[in-house]
């Protein structure tokens, strides 16, 4: 069982072999230092969030176990504790009776001595064969420990349920202090666990807590342990503590401690968090995302991260869609391809080389050399092509050949660059298949390098603490932003200007209504064979990523995309997160100006003409900037300058966002 340390056979050993030898040591773990505190974590409003409690088991000693606690425990799950010598003869003619009555082996009769035994050095089984070790086992405990030390190792050894071991971690657990602190309320809840720890744990249902407390009660009262006044104001007492909130960014701040203070303050504790989290925004997102996945098909899991550009403010983050609490932190760790949800970068990075959004490429199919007379031949979705189109349509409707041949054109070491400079690690050798957004990324770091699109060109680093209260020194820790320039503030707003037609006519029309209420830019992401569905998006106020897929990646069909499974539970979540944060519309900067181009081609209409496309563009770009009969700046494929990686298949398409 988890929890234990010794060889269950170490005991056993020892009793079965010749004679009494001396005593096995009682502790197992070490013992609980009395300073020891937890660490409470709040969100942004002070609100409670949960507690992050030590890890490592600890040994009570008898002394540091109320009195009480020891009376309530021994009532309800021995009487005769004081009087037998490990078995209690008369329980057990009952148990054995009532088997009888049921056919089978139902009740136990068992000790608190051959439940130490039990728990210890046995399993669980019901069969007559461990009952007899058991028992055996147990008459010899009494003969080489004190009731005491037994009583002692007992409370240290046995389940509370919720993967909680012994009384210093169910102490700490539910009620957040060491045993000696505890309450006559709490020790009677405690007292009643062991007998069904998953229904009778103070976690458990009120009905069921309720009620075995009263049975508690009801036993210390019949053995005159206290009067029935003193049980009725005991029924009375309800002890307990608020439920946590936000399990990965818990988990996520427990990391982030350790990093900073080193593993022991996660053991010592006493300090209080204020977190980034917005339990309201919080809540928000974790009931978007588990309807969303819920929709989609079953065994799905999913991730949704919400930043504030400004500060990198963390404001939630659901790292599991179906309540498995399996450990996995989806929206901070676990890592997969981003499909096209990586090519705002690459655009961005464009506009910083010169090119623009009326920049016209042509989507013809190119083969690339991958070496031993293998070539490359990357494909849009469905192998449909737009022809010669602007970077602003190509972007919109996630063309894989465009951004390849953009990427190609400025060179795989720009891209690198500029998603380092957004807090995103590339790596180079991937070569030109990163334009299919081959890396694997998380979803917060994802979603952090969108940051400088929606704030002005400046990187927020993602953050989820605010500040530390030091509880023993009194002082408090704030733990400022770290910001840093990614690119300038008109390439900023020139890329988000083409990526809300990724909302209006693109990828992910279908939320053409969200954005038309409130202005919003973001980009689809599809792996190839429709393994995994991103829809990273934002508004001037909030940035949100949603990825969707399995733990174990598998396709999951035709239609299986960005912009049908990711995008609408972004949009329902942000439809509820604006309500607590709302924005007006992005700033245009003062080095942007337009120009009314053909919207095909790129090239600005003759004069006189009013119909078109406000274009805009970084100034300095703009072809009305240029000489009169001048053209739109056009671009060639070029050379291919770095060849995709050995391992990419030919005729691969990675991304497969659909396209109209």
């Amino acid at each position: 069982m988890p929890g234990r340390s010794l060889p269950r056979l170490t005991l056993l050993t020892l009793l079965l072999g010749a004679g009494l030898g001396a005593q096995e040591p009682m502790a197992t773990y070490p013992p609980l230092p009395r300073n020891q505190g937890s660490l409470h974590v709040m969100d942004r409003q002070g609100r409670w969030v949960g507690r992050i409690l030590p890890k490592k088991r600890y040994w009570v000693s008898l002394d540091r176990i109320p009195p009480f606690l020891q009376q309530a425990v021994v009532a309800v799950e021995d009487a005769r504790f004081y009087e037998h010598g490990g078995l209690d003869y008369k329980g057990l003619a009952r148990a054995v009776l009532t088997d009888v009555v049921k056919g089978k082996m139902v009740q136990g009769g068992s000790t608190i001595t051959q439940q130490l035994v039990k728990n210890r050095y046995l399993n669980a089984d019901r069969t007559l064969d461990r009952k007899l070790k058991e028992a055996n086992l147990a008459m010899e405990l009494e003969k080489r420990y004190s009731k005491a030390q037994i009583l002692e190792m007992y409370l240290n050894e046995i389940y509370f349920g919720n993967g909680v071991w012994g009384i210093a971690q169910a102490a700490r657990y539910y009620f957040d202090k060491n045993p000696e602190a505890l309450t006559e309320g709490e020790c009677v809840l405690l007292a009643g666990v062991p007998k069904n720890p998953s229904r009778y744990n103070p976690f458990g249902q009120a009905a069921d807590v309720a009620g075995r407390r009263n049975v508690v009660l009801g036993r210390m009262e019949d053995l005159k342990l206290i009067s029935h006044d003193r049980a009725l104001a005991l029924c009375r007492t309800w002890t307990n503590r608020p439920g946590e909130h936000a399990p990965q960014v818990m988990a996520e701040v427990r990391r982030e401690l350790a990093a900073r203070y080193g593993a022991d303050i996660l053991e010592t504790g006493g300090i209080d968090v204020v977190t980034t989290i917005d339990l309201d925004i919080q809540k928000e997102a974790e009931s978007a995302l588990r309807a969303g996945v819920k929709r989609l098909a079953p065994n799905l899991q999913g991730a949704l991260v919400c930043l504030d550009p400004g500060n990198g403010d963390v404001l939630a983050a659901v790292g599991d869609a179906v309540g498995n609490q399996d450990g996995l932190n989806r929206a901070f760790v676990s890592r997969r391809q981003s499909g096209s949800a990586i090519k705002p970068l690459i655009y961005a990075a464009a506009l910083e080389k010169g090119l623009t959004a009326a920049t016209v490429k042509d989507d013809e199919p190119v083969a690339y050399e991958r070496g031993e007379g293998k070539v490359w031949k990357p494909q849009n979705y469905a192998g449909e092509h737009l022809g010669e189109v602007t970077l602003r349509t190509a972007l919109a409707h996630s063309d894989n050949v465009i951004a390849i041949k953009v990427l190609d054109e400025i060179g795989v070491p720009t891209l690198v660059d500029f998603a380092e400079r957004a807090g995103l690690h590339l790596h180079a050798d991937k070569g030109l298949s990163l334009a299919l957004g081959t890396e694997d990324v998380t979803v917060e770091d994802l979603v952090d390098a969108y940051t400088p699109l929606a704030a002005g060109g400046i990187r927020s680093e993602a953050r989820t603490i605010l500040r530390i209260h030091d509880l023993r020194q009194g002082t408090w820790t704030e733990n400022a932003p770290v910001q840093a320039p990614v690119c300038s503030p008109e390439v900023a707003y020139v890329t988000t200007e083409m990526l809300t037609d990724v909302l209006k006519v693109g990828t992910a029309r279908g939320l053409k209504g969200f954005a038309a209420i409130h202005p919003s830019a973001g980009k689809t992401g599809t792996t190839d064979n429709y393994v995994d569905a991103w829809f990273v998006g934002y508004t001037p106020s909030l940035v949100t990523g949603v990825w969707v897929g399995a733990d174990r990646p598998r396709s999951m069909g035709r239609g299986f995309t960005g912009g049908a499974a990711a995008a609408p539970i972004w949009a329902s979540f942000m439809k509820q997160a604006l309500r607590h944060r709302p924005s007006g519309d992005f700033v245009r900067p003062e080095g942007v100006v337009s120009c009314l181009v053909d919207p095909a081609t790129g090239i600005p209409v003759p004069e006189g003409v009013s119909e078109g496309l406000q274009e805009v563009f970084v100034k300095g770009t703009s072809p009305c900037e240029a000489p009169a009969g001048s053209e739109a700046p056009q671009s060639d494929p070029g050379t291919p300058q770095m060849p995709p990686p050995a391992g990419a298949e030919e005729n691969s398409s990675a991304p497969v966002d659909e396209m109209p």
